[in-house]
């Protein structure tokens, strides 16, 4: 069996399918369960615990000062090493910042104490908390979460909890808990991360970020996706969030029957979220299913791999990536897998067999760029068969083992073989804990080792913040209405369901019901949203005026005593023109004042003049439609069409 076929073939033993087939039933088979980790950053004017501006950005080549750090790990307070921590250690990572005098300050690079927490932050957050049925901490503790991956240059993140034990509503009714809401400060954007090389820039850094946590209550990828837009419309829905791209960011915590916790990090579409989990998910049972064959071959005490260093001269490598590492001066590496034969190809994501595991492990803790190796079960034949039944000639192995080649820096090499044994031991386990990557294809690598408790302790500059139930009270009267009671009077309005994710997306509930409010009907004013709005959005980008020009529009058009109608080409016309008055916006559309009169004689005129259709097969139809054509600009703004096409007929 070729390593392809090995692959569709274990592909379908597990059971996988594909998402838009799956039911119920097959995700009971494998026990799906997940949870969400929603990160928002909100609306303020100033980072978490500094003066720097929040929403400032700057561009690759726009940095004042360069600085170079090197992170190593510290004790917890319970005398402890996290596991992530220990793993970024191993990579000897140069982490190198570019700054921006606007913004960034000593703060930001661990040079002096934090400023008092930013009070406007504190507000904003607590009240999507109260929004979230949140029950609120009496005393606001902030605490420090190590990060040593470099994306925070103190190597850790400042956070506090406000708010725990809320719940959301999906849209099928379905009531989902909510963990906790934390505060916490941003971490840098990265720039790249090539070899032992990471580059960071600091305008994101320390932007205020709450973060939702739900309970691991979803038993399936619809309702994850559900989960997320919920969170996402709920924030939203306060108005002290920002939007746009790298705003909001989801983590999804996935495990199956027998797996463990997986997380998922950087989600950031909420329309990826059901194909993240449900590719996981299924991840999790082929990793299952391969421990099970493994244990039947070999116990974990009894394995143990073996390696060669290969001269290249002794093999006619035509792979390029192979060829490029010789020409560099790299080791080439073979390694003896025993009793991974037919593993390395087994499935476990879609176009993504079991050595990926080691492949993206390969690129992470030992920085050997990708591609880095090949095996002698590669889904594409890089290496020829022939080379591979060398080595396994000339390292005695057995008719079930796997070979790999890898290649290096000599100084890299002990840690790719460290990486190489270390993922091959876990597999005798099932499903690691660690933390992944998601792609554009919705499937995940590996991105680092799950963090856990021993990477928390408080944070002894800052001190606790008090919160009386007066202020709180206060908080509650800027909670808008529940995103579910939005839900539901979009539904009584009966409003399409595909305009339900724009309107709350952008947050353009409270301008419909303002406009509803004026006497219009609420289903077409929030089809001119979900659909006009969504559509000159798509063209032009977001809205070039306030949202208050659009109710401005709609008390024009009811002062005036003018149709609905009119409402689609003014707003046209004010994304090519946002200064324009409402008058001029109504005559740029296209709207001619006339009397209802005058368009009933004209109306009579044209149904009294002979007509000549252009086809044999025409009917009065096709007679009305083209009587409408012509009357349509007349009519725009002074009467319905339908009344319009009613006079006609």
């Amino acid at each position: 069996m070729s390593p392809q076929q090995n692959f569709e073939a274990t592909k379908k033993a597990i059971g996988y399918v594909d998402r838009k087939e799956a039911t119920q039933a097959d995700y009971d088979r494998i026990g799906f369960k997940s949870g969400l980790e929603v990160h928002q950053q909100l609306a303020t004017k100033e980072k978490l615990f500094c003066h720097c501006p929040a929403g400032h950005f700057q561009k690759a080549d726009e940095y004042d000062a360069e600085l170079l750090r090197h992170m190593r790990p510290t004790l917890s307070e319970m005398g402890g090493y996290d596991g992530t921590a220990l793993m970024e250690f191993k990579t000897r990572k140069n982490i190198v910042y570019h700054i921006a005098h606007e913004t960034a300050c000593t703060y930001e690079v661990d040079d002096t104490p934090p400023f008092p927490l930013n009070p406007e932050a504190l507000q904003y957050a607590l009240e999507i908390a109260l929004a979230s049925k949140l029950n609120i901490v009496g005393e606001v503790h902030v605490t420090r979460k190590q990060y040593l991956d470099g994306s925070i240059p103190t190597g850790f993140q400042r956070t506090a909890i406000l708010g725990v034990e809320g719940e959301i509503h999906l849209r099928s009714g379905k009531r989902v808990g909510l963990t906790q809401l934390s505060i916490e400060e941003d971490a840098c954007r990265e720039v790249s991360d090539i070899r032992h090389t990471r580059v960071y820039r600091t305008d994101r850094l320390g932007m205020p970020l709450i973060e939702t946590v739900t309970d691991p209550d979803l038993v399936n990828p619809t309702e994850v996706g559900e989960a997320g837009d919920a969170i996402r419309f709920l924030n939203r829905s306060t108005g002290r969030v920002r939007v746009g791209s790298g705003a909001g960011r989801q983590d999804v915590n996935v495990s199956c029957k027998g797996g463990t916790r997986i997380e998922v990090k950087g989600v950031s579409h909420t329309k990826w979220l059901p194909e993240v989990s449900h590719i996981e998910c299924f991840r999790q049972w082929a990793l299952l299913a391969i421990r099970e064959k493994l244990q039947a071959r070999c116990s974990k005490e009894q394995w143990q791999m073996s390696h060669v260093v290969l001269d290249p001269k002794d093999f006619n490598f035509y792979y390029t990536p192979i060829t490029d590492a010789i020409a560099r001066g790299e080791k080439l590496v073979a390694v003896n897998l025993p009793h991974f034969g037919g593993l390395l190809s087994h499935f476990a994501q879609p176009g993504r067999p079991f050595y990926d595991e080691i492949i993206n492990r390969l690129k992470v803790i030992a920085c050997i760029e990708r591609p880095n190796m090949a095996t002698s079960e590669d889904l594409e034949d890089v290496v020829s068969q022939n080379v591979f039944a060398r080595l396994a000639e000339q390292m005695n192995a057995a008719e079930d083992d796997a070979q790999i080649i890898f290649w290096a820096p000599d100084e890299d090499v002990a840690m790719g073989l460290e990486v190489i044994e270390e993922r091959c031991r876990m597999a005798f386990e099932g499903v690691p804990n660690e933390t992944r990557k998601v792609m554009n294809d919705q499937t995940t690598i590996f991105e680092r080792v799950l963090p856990g408790a021993d990477r928390m302790y408080p944070d002894t500059d800052s001190a606790p913040i008090p919160l009386s139930n007066e202020y709180i009270d206060e908080l509650r009267t800027h909670v808008p209405e529940d995103i579910m009671v939005r839900y539901e009077q979009m539904k009584q309005w009966q409003v399409p369901e595909d305009c339900y994710n724009f309107i709350f997306t952008y947050n353009y509930y409270p301008v419909i019901k303002s406009i509803v409010e004026m006497g219009f009907d609420p289903k077409r004013v929030a089809c001119l949203f979900g659909h006009t709005l969504k559509h000159l959005q798509g063209v032009y980008g977001d809205l070039p005026f306030c949202t208050c020009r659009i109710v401005d529009i709609f008390r024009f058009i009811k002062e005036q005593d003018l149709d609905i109608a009119l409402a689609k080409p003014m707003l046209a016309v004010m994304f090519e023109d946002p200064e324009l008055e409402d008058e001029e916006a109504a005559v740029a559309a296209g709207y001619m004042p006339a009397t209802r009169e005058e368009l009933m004689d004209a109306v009579n005129r044209l149904k009294a003049e002979p007509f000549e259709p252009a086809r044999k097969d025409t009917d009065e139809a096709d007679r009305v439609n083209s009587m409408m054509g012509r009357l349509h600009w007349s009519a725009l703004g002074n009467i319905s069409l339908a009344e319009l096409a009613k006079a006609l007929q």
